[in-house]
Formats: structure tokens, sequence, C-alpha cells
């Protein structure tokens, strides 16, 4: 018992942060001890997709019922969706700038690469009809965040919008998402574990090789991540009146979960502890803002994705013109916020941005061959600065946000 109240009593960003130095150590100098504990990985992404689904379902209809003014709906809503348009166009140009100063796609050989098959990119009009589900049931079985995240919207704006009798469905909202997330914390508590098994394996299915072939691309991974969180830290300093410092630490155990699950979806239980518990933004604002972006808030991808455009055009030696630059600009940014939340899926929206400016899908296939080996890592490091752009997004949000009376 003694052993456990200590283990307990580190603050747990300090046990995650161990956890990850001695998963890397271990994937390094013992491979075959980290795919030993590689079902504690699974295990606690399991328990983490596991809920999902019912937090992003609830919370965000609790959020917006929580509002209690449906006046109030448009201002934390629009002004969120404004802001998370904006750091994505803002996070395609640093990719893409990344991408035409470092020039990571030069030499790069791609002949003999097996070309990975990638489905049709979907149309702005099929991405807008899916939002909207057919069968609430097989979306919430099938996790269509975005679907999810259009029937949480309509609950919350109808139980509002329906006044006084529906303030017992207020109620078991509210009680629905404080029961969720005591979940999540009982399950936060398995994280020391299930980021050292996570980035153990990391390690020992790729180690440093992983990256000889795609290092300057690695490079330009880790700079745009770097810049783009740099852009957070401006607007933090600038708009929030919040020291980046400050931010960026208390915000440790969300941005440490995204680095080892790398996925945004997953990152989100952690994140609505982290944003009510240690940025203390009002509770109404993180369900509503944070799992809206979940789904759209997507800097690093977006970030990634005008990277990769640079890198697949260098590599099959095409020069962009300015034009060119201008619809992959956008064309990134509207393949940003259709990827799902999940690892690797922004690897496969390339396709979108590249079809935008005439490359084939037959190229487009052999650049996704090249680097999907050693995407996990990339992955990883990408997701970060999405995860602080939605907590960054919400703090931004609540600054501006009257508090509920």
């Amino acid at each position: 018992m003694r052993l456990a109240r200590a283990w307990f009593a580190i603050p747990l960003w300090r046990r995650v942060a161990a956890g990850l130095v001695l998963g890397v150590l271990l994937g390094a100098l013992w491979p075959e001890g980290a795919r030993g504990i590689r079902l504690l990985g699974e295990l606690f992404v399991r328990l983490i997709r596991m809920l999902v689904v019912p937090v992003v379902l609830v919370t965000v209809a609790a959020g917006i019922a929580a509002l209690g003014d449906p006046r109030r709906l448009g201002a934390v809503g629009g002004r969120a969706v404004a802001l998370f348009a904006f750091t994505t166009l803002v996070a395609v140009a640093v990719g893409m700038g990344v991408g035409l100063v470092l020039r990571p796609g030069e030499g790069v050989a791609l002949a003999g690469v097996a070309a990975h098959a990638l489905g049709p990119p979907a149309s702005p009009a099929d991405q807008l009809l899916n939002i909207v589900p057919a069968n609430i049931v097989d979306a919430l079985a099938r996790g269509d965040m975005l679907a999810v995240l259009f029937t949480a919207v309509l609950l919350g704006i109808a139980t509002v919008t329906a006044g006084e009798p529906a303030r017992p469905v207020a109620n078991l909202l509210a009680g629905l998402s404080a029961v969720l997330l005591h979940a999540v914390r009982i399950v936060m508590e398995a994280t020391p574990l299930g980021v050292l098994a996570l980035i153990a394996n990391a390690v020992a299915a790729g180690g440093a090789a992983v990256f000889v072939g795609v290092g300057w691309l690695a490079l330009g991974v880790a700079l745009g991540s770097a810049l783009q969180m740099g852009f957070h830290a401006a607007l933090l300093a600038g708009v929030a009146r919040r020291r980046p410092l400050d931010f960026f630490r208390d915000a440790a155990d969300a941005l440490i979960v995204a680095f080892s699950t790398a996925s945004s979806s997953a990152t989100l239980p952690v994140a609505l502890r982290v944003a009510e518990d240690r940025l203390r933004v009002s509770p109404p604002v993180a369900a509503t803002v944070l799992p809206l972006g979940a789904s759209v808030g997507k800097d690093g991808t977006a970030m990634y994705v005008g990277l990769m455009g640079q890198f697949a055009l260098q590599a099959l030696g095409v020069a962009p013109s300015p034009a060119m630059l201008m619809v992959m600009w956008l064309a990134g940014a509207l393949a940003a916020f259709g990827t799902a939340p999940v690892p690797s899926a922004s690897l496969f929206m390339l396709a979108a941005m590249l079809s935008a400016v005439g490359v084939g899908s037959e190229q487009t296939a052999l650049v996704v061959g090249l680097v999907l080996p050693f995407d996990r890592l990339l992955d990883m490091t990408r997701t970060v600065p999405s995860a602080s752009a939605n907590l960054t997004v919400t703090t931004l949000v609540d600054r501006h946000h009257p508090p509920t009376p």
C-alpha cells in the first residue's frame, strides 16, 4: 500500500515521461522484451478508443446543453470553427514552406518502390453528405466521428431550444458526462504503462534506421511541428494573455499521449481532463470545442500534407508554379479537415491534394509506398501540434466566452 501511495503521489505527467524514456531504452536495447509487452500498449489504446465515441456524443451534447442560452451556441461554435480553419491554413502553409526550403524529396528514387493501393479521394460533396449519418447506430459502431459529432450537436441544440421541458435531459447529459470523464481519469492511470509499451514497440520495429531513407522528411516534420506550435504560443501570448511555457507544461499529459498514440481521437479524453483541471477552461467550452477539434482541428495533419505535397513533387521532378502552390494550399486544408483522427490517416489524404494539381493516383501511390514503412514515428511527431492546436483554440474561445451564470 505504501508503494502504491508513493506511485500515485507522483504527478501523472512525470510517470508518463518516465514511461516514455524507459520505452525508448527498452526498444533500443532489448527489442524482444519490447515485443513481449506489446499487449499492454494494445490494451491501453483499446481502453481509450472504447471511451472515445461515448465521450464525444455525450460531452458535446452536454456542453451545448450547459450553455443554456441559444444565442451562445453560435458564439462558441462559430468562433471555434473559424479559429480551427485559420490555424489549419497556417499549418498547410508552414508545411509547404518547410518543404520548399529543405527540399526533402530531391534525389529520392521511386523506382522499385511498391505502390500502396489508395482509395479514390472523397469529393467535397461526398464529405458533406457523410457528415449526416443515414443510421446513427451504424455511425456509432463504426466510430464515424463527424457523423457522431453532428448527432451530438443536433441533440445539444435541441435540448437547449426545447427549454424547460428538456431540463431533465440536460441534467441526464451532465450526469453522464461526469461519469464518463471520471472513467477517463481511471483509465489515464494506466498511461505510463501504455506509453512505455507503445514507444518500446515503435523503436524496436524501426529504430534509428527507419529514418535513413527519409531523414530530411523527418527533419521537416519535426521543424514544421515546432514552427506550428510556436505559432500557437504566439496566439496564446498575444490573444489569450497566457504564458506559453506555463501552458505547455500544463498540457504535457495530453501532448505526450498524442505522441505515443499518434491519434487525436485517442488523445481527446486526456485533453478534456487537462483543459478543465490544469488549464482551468470552463467545462461547457471544453466539452464543446475539444471534441470538435478532434474531428476538424488537425494542424499536424495539415502541416504534414503540405510538406508531403512538396516532397512528392520534388521526388517526381515536378516544379510547382505559384498557381499550383495556391491550389495545393487550399486543397491541403480541405483534406486535413476530412482526415480521420487515427494513425497514418493523413498519408492517404495526400491523394486529394496531389490530384488537385494533376498528379495521378499511380504516382501518388509510389510516394505513399516509399513513406508508409517509416510513417509511424512521423505520425507520432505530427500528432503533437494537432493536440496543441485543439487545446490552444479551446483556451482562446474560453478567453472570449462569458461564463455561464
